[in-house]
C-alpha cells in the first residue's frame, strides 16, 4: 500500500486555498471529520482529514477564518467524496453551509454488497479489505484542544489514508461484480436535507414511550418537545441539558399547575426550576386542541399469526439463499422489515425496486402468489417455477 509522503496540518486560509487548488481535478477524495457535541446542540467542527492516493492533510477549522476553499472541494460535482458512515460527517457540513456534498460514496453502505457485515465498523472494514489493524488510542480525544500532538494527527490522518485505500479495494470488487450502480439510490438518500433538519414540530417522535401517550398528554409532550428543541438550538446546548426525556414524560403525565407541584417532579433541580419553571407551567396549562397531523401516531401492528411468521421465515430463507449465491450480506438484499413490507404493504417495499427486485423481489412475490414452490434437494434450497 502506498502512503502519502507526509501528514500536513493546515492552519491558514492561504495554505488551505493552495491545498484545495491541488484537488480541483481529483476524481475522488477520502474525507473524515473530528467533532464534538457533548456540550453543544450543533456538532462542533474540530478537524477535517482529506486524502488522495498521493497526499493527505489535516485541516484545522478552529484556526482558519475562511473555509470557502474547503467548500469548493466538498461541493465540486466532479469529485466523489468518500466517507465511512457518512451521516454525521454530512451533518457537520450541512450545519456550516446548509447544503450537502455530492456525489458521495459511503463505504459502510457499500460493504455488504461484497458480503461484509451490515453496519460494519471502520476498523473491521480496514481489517477485512486491507489486513490492517487500526489502533484506538485516541478514540476519546478532545479534538477541540490545541495544540494537537503528532500522535493525534497520525491517528486522525490514518482515518482518511486507509479510507482512500479501502475505497479503491471496495470499488474494484464492486466493479468486478457489476454492482457499483446498485448503490446510487442509497447514496442519494443520504443527500436528503430533511435528514439534517431537526424540526421542532417532529421532535416528540424521538422520545421513547411517546407512542404510548394519547390525548392531552401527547399534545403536551409535543408542545414541550418543540419548546425544548427551540431552546436547545438557541442556546446551542444538548437537549438533555434543557430537559431530559424522562422528565418531560413525567411532566405530561402529572401535569403540575405551579412551581410547588413542579418541585415534586424527579429530575427537575432548582436551577432548571428557576430558569424554566414559569415557562413549563404556562406550556402545560395551554391545553391546545390537538393538531391533527401531530396526533397521527401509528398504531402498533396486529400480532402476526403463526402462519404469517412461517411465511416470513420462508421468505427469509429464500433471501439468504439468493444472497449466498451472489456473495451478498443477506441484510443488504432484504431485512426482516423489508419482507414484512412486501407481505403487508408491498407498495412500500424496496424489494419492488432496482437490483433487489431482480435478485429476489420478483421471485418472492411469485412465491406469495403460489407461482413458485420452495423445495430441498441434496440439502440445498431450490425455488422452482410452476410450468
Amino acid at each position: 500500500m502506498n502512503f502519502p509522503p507526509r501528514i500536513e496540518l493546515i492552519e491558514t486560509t492561504a495554505r488551505l486555498r493552495e491545498f484545495c487548488a491541488q484537488l480541483a481535478d481529483a476524481p475522488w477524495i477520502a474525507v473524515d471529520t473530528e467533532f464534538l457535541r457533548e456540550k453543544t446542540y450543533y456538532p462542533k467542527f474540530c478537524l477535517a482529514q482529506i486524502a488522495t492516493q498521493s497526499q493527505v492533510a489535516c485541516i484545522d477549522p478552529l484556526a482558519i477564518d475562511d473555509l470557502d476553499p474547503l467548500a469548493d472541494v466538498l461541493f465540486h460535482p466532479g469529485t466523489i467524496k468518500i466517507f465511512h458512515a457518512a451521516r454525521q460527517d454530512l451533518e457537520v457540513f450541512y450545519h456550516i453551509w446548509k447544503k450537502l456534498p455530492a456525489p458521495i460514496f459511503d463505504t459502510q453502505i457499500a460493504a455488504p454488497l461484497i458480503g461484509l457485515p451490515e453496519q460494519v465498523s471502520y476498523a473491521t472494514l480496514v481489517g477485512e479489505l486491507l489486513g490492517v489493524s487500526l489502533g484506538k488510542n485516541h478514540t476519546r480525544t478532545d479534538w477541540s484542544a490545541r495544540p494537537l500532538s503528532a500522535a493525534q494527527l497520525r491517528y486522525a490522518a490514518d482515518d482518511a489514508i486507509y479510507l482512500a485505500a479501502a475505497y479503491q479495494a471496495l470499488r474494484g470488487r464492486l466493479e468486478a461484480l457489476g454492482r457499483l450502480d446498485w448503490l446510487d439510490d442509497e447514496f442519494n438518500a443520504l443527500l436528503d436535507p430533511t435528514l439534517y433538519e431537526n424540526s421542532p414540530e417532529q421532535a416528540w417522535q424521538r422520545i421513547g414511550q411517546a407512542q404510548q401517550l394519547q390525548g392531552r398528554a401527547l399534545t403536551a409532550l409535543q408542545t414541550l418537545a418543540a419548546w425544548r428543541e427551540d431552546t436547545a438550538r438557541e442556546q446551542d446546548i444538548p437537549r438533555g441539558w434543557v430537559l431530559k426525556d424522562e422528565v418531560m414524560l413525567d411532566l405530561v403525565k402529572l401535569m403540575p399547575n405551579n412551581l410547588d407541584e413542579l418541585r415534586r417532579i424527579r429530575g427537575l433541580d432548582e436551577r432548571a426550576l428557576k430558569r424554566y419553571g414559569a415557562t413549563l407551567c404556562r406550556l402545560l396549562q395551554q391545553n391546545p386542541e390537538p393538531a391533527q397531523q401531530a396526533l397521527e401516531v401509528k398504531a402498533p401492528p396486529p400480532r402476526r399469526t403463526p402462519e404469517q411468521e412461517a411465511v416470513l421465515d420462508l421468505m427469509s430463507a429464500v433471501v439468504r439463499h439468493r444472497a449466498g449465491q451472489h456473495t451478498l450480506n443477506p441484510a443488504a438484499l432484504a431485512t426482516r422489515k423489508d419482507l414484512e413490507q412486501l407481505l403487508e404493504t408491498p407498495e412500500q417495499s424496496r424489494l419492488r425496486k432496482g437490483w433487489r427486485r431482480a435478485l429476489a423481489g420478483e421471485e418472492l412475490e411469485a412465491i406469495l402468489r403460489g407461482e413458485c414452490q420452495v423445495t430441498v434437494a441434496d440439502g440445498r434450497l431450490q425455488v422452482r417455477h410452476h410450468a
